[in-house]
């Protein structure tokens, strides 16, 4: 389990989910540490999972992928093997960004992003209701983003 943050720990993090690509040496002076320190709390961080990895955020819409579907998905039952055999399968499909196991009416919640909705319906008819369980699909497309954030608040 990682060790409880405190308020050093927090401002590295919040500087490097604002760029991931910021030198030690820079990260250290906006946190108010010397470069060691700042490096051994960083790898500390890294070592507890705290930072589970560093990525580069892609515009969806720049390489093609301007359709971004919600999807509800109920199964026909939710016992062990059926929410198992659904989330193998779910996580073949690059087109799935998120999938959540939820409460309430859907037993499923995904967003998917797809270059048009012609590959949605190849993808809904082809592949997500041919998962075995799988017994209604509910999907809402969105407009625009109005607030999207991968920076989560420490």
């Amino acid at each position: 389990m990682p060790s409880p943050l405190d308020s050093i720990d927090r401002r590295i993090l919040d500087e490097l989910q604002s760029d991931g690509r910021i030198t030690n040496q820079e990260l250290s002076e906006r946190v108010g540490l010397s470069p060691s320190p700042c490096l051994r709390r960083l790898k500390q961080l890294e070592g507890e999972g705290v930072i589970t990895r560093y990525v580069a955020l892609v515009d969806p819409e720049t390489v093609g992928l301007g359709v971004t579907a919600f999807v509800r998905v109920r199964l026909d039952q939710q016992d062990d093997r059926h929410l198992e055999a659904f989330e193998t399968a779910i996580m073949q499909f690059p087109e799935v960004m998120e999938c959540y196991l939820m409460t309430g009416e859907a037993d499923y919640q995904l967003r998917l992003l797809v270059p048009s909705l012609g590959t949605f319906e190849d993808f809904l008819r082809n592949r997500l209701t041919r998962i075995e369980g799988v017994s209604q699909v509910t999907t809402s497309f969105a407009l625009r983003p109005v607030v999207y954030r991968t920076k989560i608040p420490v």
